[in-house]
């Protein structure tokens, strides 16, 4: 699996936030505008060991992937599962297709996912010998959380309601152990914090602006749920609702903590998604969780003869998952038209082919784009001859590399045609010629469409304000 996920990362373009994530890791910081600086921290290194690649970017990821992995097995051992059931669990999680699928994608999951389990899990062994060090080693892997993903935050509500759930987690309270974890993770992520202070509250004004409710629409509740059944994998969704509703038998896997620790932030995306749509990764962190809760589940209705063929169908379905996905990605987008789930990483030597034809033809020096998904992009390719720059959202791009170009001389600026308009261009350069489409995707097959303007005379200072 860890190969396999090797070769598919090293083959693929970057996704867009890949590679904006690339541009962060050129000049490591304690944060950045849309995150904590986590992912960034890990392609610097990853680009390092193996080169600026796609493989670079996305080594740390994968391998955290396979890390998260063995993670569950422990977690499950802790719950009381066997090695062999355990090992049952370290499947089940690669069997998720949101796993399967995105396991080797360098985006801020993959460390807020290792990290959030390895919290439950020293915490777990704290139980044990040697609390005191467990629970500094939970401190250590939430403070690492929280500076990979803001979602990490709601392990300190779960941690507390699984605690004072138990009289025995209550005694463990009144000991110092727990809040020793507390102040480390306070300390580790207060390294965000004063980056933060420092610039504004940028990322935390962006982030927790999506809290306040803007309106009612919960119709995305539906789309959620639905998104969370087929990505945790359908089987395990039964499983893990079994875990949680049925009642435990004496002697075996216990899922109330991965219950009690995972709820406040299923509560949150449970909120969130009544007034707006929640990303289907958002819940990657909870993942790992959900595993060990759907053996517990598998558990209390193996003595059923239907559920046994269920559970043996676990990682069938997730087989048949990942041939889906390796067909989609090997057949030609012409079999899919324009809901082609790949077409994202279709086409792109082609596309940067045309498009620095096209600013060669028309004297461009420059060539601009109205998102930072594609400007990020385009810098990541090596065969672009031209600096890029976006010319929205200048706070993005902010003490970061490239350098901007020279903005006087002639530019082309690209996007797809539902990001860039004419008229708003018009607005911002004193001459605006359309060049045309561009289309990215397979020969003679329905692609991305792609506008291109000539522009020339900035009627603004665009690096300032943008457009």
């Amino acid at each position: 699996m860890l190969i396999g996920r090797l070769i598919v990362g090293s083959l693929i373009n970057l996704t867009e936030d890949e590679a904006y994530y690339r541009l962060w890791s050129m000049t490591p910081a304690l944060g950045y505008y849309d995150h904590p600086p986590m992912i960034a921290w890990w392609l610097w290194l990853g680009r390092h060991l193996v080169g600026d690649s796609p493989l670079g970017v996305r080594l740390l990821p994968t391998l955290a992937s396979a890390a998260t992995s063995f993670v569950v097995f422990a977690m499950a051992r802790e719950a009381g599962a066997s090695r062999r059931v355990a090992g049952v669990a370290g499947v089940w999680f690669n069997a998720t297709p949101l796993v399967l699928g995105g396991g080797f994608l360098a985006v801020p999951d993959a460390p807020a996912s290792l990290f959030f389990s390895l919290t439950l899990w020293c915490a777990l062994k704290a139980r044990a010998g040697r609390p005191l060090a467990w629970w500094a080693a939970a401190g250590v892997a939430a403070g690492l959380a929280c500076l990979s993903k803001y979602s990490a935050l709601f392990l300190a509500p779960g941690m507390l309601l699984w605690l004072g759930a138990t009289p025995e987690g209550r005694g463990r309270l009144r000991t110092p152990g727990p809040w020793i974890a507390l102040l480390i993770a306070v300390g580790l992520f207060s390294l965000n914090l004063t980056w933060n202070a420092e610039h504004q509250w940028e990322t935390l004004a962006k982030q927790f602006a999506r809290i306040s409710p803007h309106r009612w629409a919960p119709g995305h509740l539906v789309e959620f749920l639905v998104t969370q059944f087929v990505l945790l994998n359908p089987l395990i969704a039964i499983f893990t609702a079994a875990g949680i509703v049925l009642r435990r038998r004496p002697g075996a896997i216990d899922p109330r903590p991965f219950i009690l620790v995972g709820a406040p932030f299923a509560v949150y995306l449970l909120i969130h998604s009544l007034h707006d749509r929640v990303q289907a990764h958002w819940p990657a962190p909870l993942y790992s969780l959900a595993v060990v809760v759907a053996l517990a589940g598998a558990e209390r209705l193996a003595g059923r003869r239907p559920w046994r063929w269920v559970a043996v169908g676990v990682p069938i379905v997730g087989v048949a998952a990942a041939a889906a996905m390796g067909a989609v990605l090997a057949l030609p987008g012409g079999d899919f038209g324009r809901l082609d789930p790949a077409l994202s990483v279709r086409g792109w030597d082609p596309f940067v082919a045309r498009l620095d034809a096209l600013r060669a033809q028309n004297g461009a020096a420059w060539i601009g784009t109205a998102s930072y998904g594609l400007a990020s992009q385009l810098l990541a390719e090596p065969k672009v001859k031209a600096p890029v720059f976006q010319i929205a959202e200048r706070d993005r791009w902010e003490g970061m590399a490239p350098s901007p170009p020279a903005l006087s001389k002639p530019g082309v600026v690209v996007d797809l045609s539902r990001r860039l308009d004419g008229r708003r261009l018009a607005g911002c350069f004193a001459r605006v010629r359309p060049l045309g489409d561009i289309v990215r995707g397979d020969p003679g097959e329905p692609g991305k469409h792609y506008a291109a303007f000539a522009v020339s005379g900035p009627k603004n200072d665009l690096l300032r304000a943008g457009c």
